[in-house]
C-alpha cells in the first residue's frame, strides 16, 4: 500500500478528529438509536431512520481516518534540510511576473489543503509545478484562466 504524506499538524489534526468520532459523536448516536427504538414502531420512525444514517456515516469516517492514518508518512516541516529546494511541507513565497502581486503557500497533503490559510494539496497544478525548484527560480503554471508564470521568492521550512 502505497504511503500518503502528511504534516505534522495534519496528523495531529487527523487523530483529534478521530477521538471525537470515537468518544464524543459515536456514543450520542448510539444513544439516539436507543431513543428512537423506544418509541416503538421503527418502519414509520425518521428518528430512527436518521440516527441509523448518521451511525454510518460516522462509522464510515472513522474508518477512512484509520485507514489514512496506517498508511500515514508523517513530514515534520521545520526538520526539512532540503537544501533550499520547495518540497512537501515547505512554505514558498511567490511572486505573480505579471502583476507583481505576492502569495504565501504551504505544500501540504489532500486532507489538509485550504487555499484561504495558504495551504495547497500537493497535488495541485501549482504545487507541482513548484517542486523541485529553488529560490529565484521560475515557474510555470497552468491555470483555468490560462499559464502563469510566478518567480519563488523564497522557501521556507516552518
Amino acid at each position: 500500500m502505497a504511503t500518503i504524506p502528511v504534516t505534522k499538524r495534519g496528523a495531529e489534526a487527523l487523530k483529534a478528529e478521530l477521538h471525537k468520532l470515537k468518544t464524543v459523536d459515536r456514543p450520542w448516536v448510539i444513544n439516539a438509536i436507543a431513543e428512537a427504538r423506544a418509541q416503538g414502531d421503527l418502519s414509520e420512525n425518521a428518528e430512527y431512520d436518521a440516527a441509523k444514517d448518521r451511525q454510518g456515516f460516522i462509522e464510515g469516517r472513522i474508518a477512512e481516518i484509520e485507514s489514512k492514518l496506517s498508511t500515514a508518512q508523517v513530514i515534520d516541516p521545520t526538520t526539512l534540510d532540503a537544501g533550499g529546494k520547495v518540497v512537501f511541507g515547505s512554505t514558498v513565497v511567490l511572486e505573480d511576473e505579471a502583476s507583481g502581486a505576492e502569495v504565501t503557500y504551504q505544500i501540504v497533503g489532500e486532507d489538509e489543503a485550504d487555499l484561504k490559510l495558504g495551504r495547497i494539496n500537493i497535488g495541485s497544478p501549482i504545487a507541482r509545478a513548484l517542486i523541485g525548484k529553488v529560490e529565484g527560480d521560475s515557474a510555470e503554471v497552468q491555470a483555468p484562466g490560462g499559464t502563469r508564470h510566478y518567480e519563488i521568492v523564497s522557501v521556507r521550512y516552518e
